[in-house]
Order: structure tokens, then C-alpha cells, then sequence
């Protein structure tokens, strides 16, 4: 998950793993949390997240996603924090659905 973060959508690891397994990544001013599986008993309680892509460019965000062997979803202009704006979402390896928006 750390290699997926990292290569594919140009994370920086910024802490760990640490014994606990928690890794934290850069995304921009935000960081993500990756724990392992097995350390939450709660199941998911997550629809997706978002993470804001300046500059967008739909096709090449796609081109990058396929060359990693994700499979994006189609561009749809979708409301969010920021307002209405194009996304694309697709699942990381352990099947979290991520979004990206410009």
C-alpha cells in the first residue's frame, strides 16, 4: 500500500511504518494514514476520500493511473468541498475507492 501511495499517486512517506504498522503520506498539506487490516476490528466505515489534483489534466491522470494497472473511473463532474469540479475515482490495491478532483 505504501509502494501504491508513494509511486502512483506521489505520496511521500513521512513517518513510519512503525511497530504498530501505522505509515503516514504526504498529500499535499494532508497526510493519509495507512494502518494494516488486521488493526481495525471495526470493519470500514469509509465510502472514499479525495485528494485535490492541481493541475488537472483528466487525461493524463489516466494515462498515469492505466500505466500502474488502475483501472480509472470515467471523468464525471461531481459536488464536493470545494464545489463542483471533475473527478475520477478507482480503488487502490486493497480496494479503498479513492478520488481524485481538480
Amino acid at each position: 500500500m505504501i509502494a501504491f501511495y508513494r509511486d502512483v499517486l506521489g505520496c511521500q512517506l513521512e513517518r513510519g511504518p512503525d511497530a504498530s504498522g501505522l505509515a503516514q503520506l504526504r498529500a499535499g498539506s494532508a497526510l493519509i494514514d495507512l494502518v494494516p487490516s488486521d488493526a481495525d476490528d471495526h470493519g470500514s466505515n469509509l465510502d472514499h476520500f479525495c485528494v485535490q489534483v492541481v493541475p488537472w489534466d483528466a487525461a493524463a491522470i489516466a494515462a498515469h493511473l492505466t500505466a500502474h494497472g488502475v483501472t480509472p473511473g470515467d471523468v464525471t463532474e461531481r459536488y464536493g468541498a470545494t464545489g463542483f469540479g471533475p473527478s475520477i475515482y478507482f480503488a487502490d490495491p486493497e480496494g479503498n475507492v479513492v478520488e481524485l478532483k481538480g
